[in-house]
């Protein structure tokens, strides 16, 4: 048929919409109407597919539902062709939904009703689906409030027996187990189909695998509940029953369509089974339980799953909300892989952090390299290798932070340097000891050197050491010595015969105390702050506990 033809006088062929092993459907303009339909016409060949397309047709003239799409008209072209004439329906199906995003719980429930109530109307007329699954459930713009049932085409009337046993009706993965045996398809064969659509909503991944292993799979596999083989989604108890149900082994266990619909109804209605989630809650708490006693530092991330889902199940438990709480304030012994990547991570944003404010400090000493032409020099040599080296250091610090990789022995090398450059400032006991501490307060602050006090320790030595050997080796030149009980400071490298020695020693000062009350007052204030974070987020958590409840925390920890 080609665009413009016209068909019995009343649909005009707009396109070509599809094709199939069947025939060819096109968008067709219903010319009595104006709407446009869908207009599949059968090509002439096996008898199976005039029986399949009868069936449809019979089926969708007697099936009036909201759900079901609509009958419009059938007849035979002028050359012989059956065609079906049924409603246009423009998006996309239910398989195209699943692969490309999956459903919220109220899409899914709303879906789910839906399509049980098409298969409830369908069962009261005595017509079967046999193949119900996601690219049989159109979406109509995407809506699934508007889902349609299609494809009948291998329904059958429950009054019949045109079924030879033996002969395997519907699609693998989605056929009940009696199907998969060759038995006569009753109504009970809709619903398990319809479940395994559920199944496949709520746990995110099919019920049976895909191709001819569904076969086996459905036949070997026991009853399944898709809370149980995806414990990680929030999956309401109410739904995990409905669908649990419909997937029954035995056809007379499972619920009939409208059952099953007005289940879904319920629970879209608000209605809660308190007893079932209780005793869902408490299988939720042994499992924690259970993961706690593993001693698997990642079964601890199960354990807060499981202890929040039985808290939210049975809000009114103490033992869940202790459980919860606890979890969450107490640290375990041994951190999981997950949390010690995520710790990592936030120390090396500080790091950076940390190696952003040093390089601002140490741009701020090279600054005084501008008081140098005005001073009185004794060894311009020693200033200039003690600024270049502060200017090296300066550049691998930047680096660090450019790159967002703080490392220790960066740290360790930037201290180094600075206390050994300060030496031939004043000597080892002026200035130099309030270097020493702001290294120290910043080496420390570091979470891999806290953890390592022998490393801390040796580079103390080595800073403490070193410029002392270098001089006494007359590498360095002396700038200290004892005279009368006292401690005399030379500085190698200015006279002090000027003012501006003063003035560059003060600046020197002012910037090294300056330095060690910046990281001070950051520590200090960073752990004011997550101080103030735990016991806010304990008094939180203290609330999930029901109130008077013995032993309950309502202000946090001490």
């Amino acid at each position: 048929m080609e665009p413009g033809e016209v068909v019995d006088r009343r649909f005009e062929i707009e396109r070509v919409a599809g094709t199939g092993g069947m025939g060819t459907v096109f968008r067709a303009r219903d010319r009595a109407s104006g709407e446009p339909v869908a207009l599949k016409v059968l090509q002439r060949g096996p008898s199976d597919g005039s029986v399949r397309f009868s069936r449809e047709i019979r089926a969708l003239q007697v099936l009036r539902h909201p759900a079901i799409v609509r009958y419009v008209a059938d007849g035979r072209t002028e050359t012989g062709e059956s065609w079906l004439a049924m409603e246009w329906l423009e998006g996309e199906s239910l398989q195209d939904r699943l692969e490309r995003q999956g459903l919220t719980t109220h899409e899914s429930v709303a879906l789910a009703r839906r399509v049980a109530e098409a298969l409830g109307a369908a069962h009261a007329q005595g017509i079967l689906h046999r193949d119900v699954k996601p690219s049989n459930i159109m979406l109509p713009g995407g809506d699934l409030e508007r889902a349609k049932v299609l494809d009948f085409g291998v329904a059958r009337m429950t009054d019949t027996r045109s079924t030879r046993t033996g002969v395997m009706i519907g699609t693998p993965g989605y056929m009940a187990p009696e199907q998969v045996r060759g038995e006569a398809a009753r109504p009970p064969a809709d619903v398990y189909a319809l479940g395994s659509i559920l199944f496949e909503i709520l746990a995110g991944e099919p019920l049976h695998p895909r191709g001819a292993a569904a076969l086996v799979s459905t036949l070997s596999s026991a009853q399944q509940s898709p809370a149980r083989r995806a414990a990680d989604r929030e999956i309401a108890p109410e739904l995990d029953a409905a669908c649990h149900a419909a997937l029954a082994e035995d056809l007379e266990a499972r619920p009939s369509a409208r059952e099953l619909a007005d289940r879904v109804q319920r629970y879209l209605d608000g209605d809660r089974d308190v007893e079932h989630r209780r005793a869902v809650a408490a299988e939720q708490l042994v499992l924690a339980h259970q993961a706690l006693q593993s001693g698997d530092p990642e079964a601890r991330a199960t354990a807060i799953n499981c202890a929040g889902r039985a808290l939210a199940l049975h809000p009114e438990s103490v033992e869940a909300a202790r459980l919860v709480t606890s979890l969450i304030i107490e640290p375990p012994r041994v951190l999981p892989a997950e949390l010690v990547a995520g710790l990592a991570e936030e120390d090396r944003q500080v790091g950076t952090e940390r190696l952003r404010v040093t390089v601002s400090a140490l741009l701020a000493l090279l600054s005084t390299a501008l008081l140098l032409p005005l001073m009185q020099l004794r060894n311009a040599l020693t200033l200039a290798l003690g600024f270049g080296a502060i200017a090296a250091v300066t550049l691998i610090v930047w680096r660090g932070y450019r790159l967002g990789r703080p490392t220790p022995i960066t740290s360790l090398l930037v201290g180094f340097v600075l206390v050994v450059g300060f030496t031939r400032v004043m000597g080892p006991f002026v200035l130099t000891p309030v270097v020493i501490a702001g290294s120290l307060l910043a080496l420390t602050a570091n979470s891999w050197l806290s953890t390592r006090p022998l490393a801390v320790g040796a580079w103390l030595l080595a800073v403490t050491a070193v410029p002392q050997l270098l001089e006494w080796t007359g590498v360095f030149a002396p700038t200290w010595s004892m005279v009368d009980g006292g401690v005399c400071a030379r500085s190698a490298i200015l006279t002090g015969t000027s003012d501006l020695d003063e003035l560059e020693l003060m600046a020197a000062n002012l910037i090294l105390l300056g330095m060690v009350a910046a990281y001070m007052l950051r520590i200090n204030r960073s752990a004011s702050d997550a101080r103030h974070k735990v016991h806010v987020q304990a008094w939180h958590l203290g609330q999930l506990l029901p109130s008077g409840s013995a032993g309950a925390s309502r202000s946090g920890p001490a």
